[in-house]
């Protein structure tokens, strides 16, 4: 299903034996436009700071309570390595994360997940140190801050179309299929959906995002509104509109949106 980002902030968060704490932000990683941590603020017995906590730690995610349990204790995750969320996280603080938690590492292989298209398959994969070599030589990524990219500015081929609201987040793979895009700017109103994917360029430095649309294109796109569960009718429609291929579709190429500049 898929679903708000914004929805899913200060959802609860909680080990097998107490609360944890709540969600604060995302990071995303700008290649694959992938949630791959959730920012938990932590208290009590955690005294206050910040962990991360990868979707592969999910034992199950209530809907209706609006809480993420994870398959792990208090302790283990009290005792996981330090990392500074308001700074970048490398690859190296990475590779110790997962190395703490017996994970293989997600970067190691082609899958959007691994060998996987979804996180949990990373669960109950057993850890191998030939995933280090592929880390090794699989670069360094960018993870960014779902809060930081809210804001960013979309510019079509013609004039400016608005800027990022929110994200739409598949909640099985947690890749990012849409951005929100909010047109007050000159549409009052009217939010519409991109996805990250039809981007001809990202530039986090200018903090923009281009595509190759203009402004009668996004004005004439299907309406969509925030109070309404988006359905594969809908996405086919806006597929349509916009002459692209439907990610959904196996026959489809897989095209991810281009590297920071």
């Amino acid at each position: 299903m898929l679903r708000s980002l914004k929805g899913l902030e200060q959802y609860k968060v909680s080990a097998t034996d107490g609360d944890i704490g709540s969600v604060v932000d995302f990071l995303l990683d700008d290649d694959h436009w992938t949630v791959r941590y959730l920012v938990v603020e932590t208290g009590g017995f955690f005294s206050e700071r910040r962990v991360l906590i990868t979707p592969i730690s999910f034992r199950q995610v209530d809907w209706s309570s609006k809480e993420f349990h994870l398959a792990l204790t208090m302790e283990k995750v009290k005792s996981s390595p330090n990392v500074d969320v308001d700074k970048p996280v490398s690859r190296q603080h990475e590779m110790d994360y997962y190395g703490y938690y017996a994970y293989p590492y997600y970067w190691a292989d082609a899958g959007l997940w691994g060998m996987s298209a979804y996180p949990g398959a990373l669960a109950t994969s057993r850890w191998y140190d030939a995933s280090v070599e592929n880390a090794e030589n699989a670069g360094d990524i960018h993870l960014r801050s779902v809060n930081e990219v809210r804001g960013y500015d979309i510019q079509g081929t013609d004039e400016a179309i608005g800027h990022v609201e929110d994200f739409i987040v598949d909640d099985e793979t947690w890749e990012i299929q849409y951005l929100v895009v909010d047109t007050s700017n000159w549409w009052f109103g009217r939010k519409v959906l991109i996805a990250p994917r039809w981007a001809t360029r990202v530039s986090w430095e200018e903090r923009n995002v281009q595509i190759n649309m203009n402004r009668q294109q996004i004005k004439n796109s299907p309406e969509w509104s925030p109070t309404v569960a988006i359905n594969r009718e809908y996405e086919a429609r806006l597929h349509k509109h916009y002459g692209r291929p439907a990610y959904w579709d196996d026959a489809a190429q897989r095209v991810h949106a281009p590297a920071a500049q």
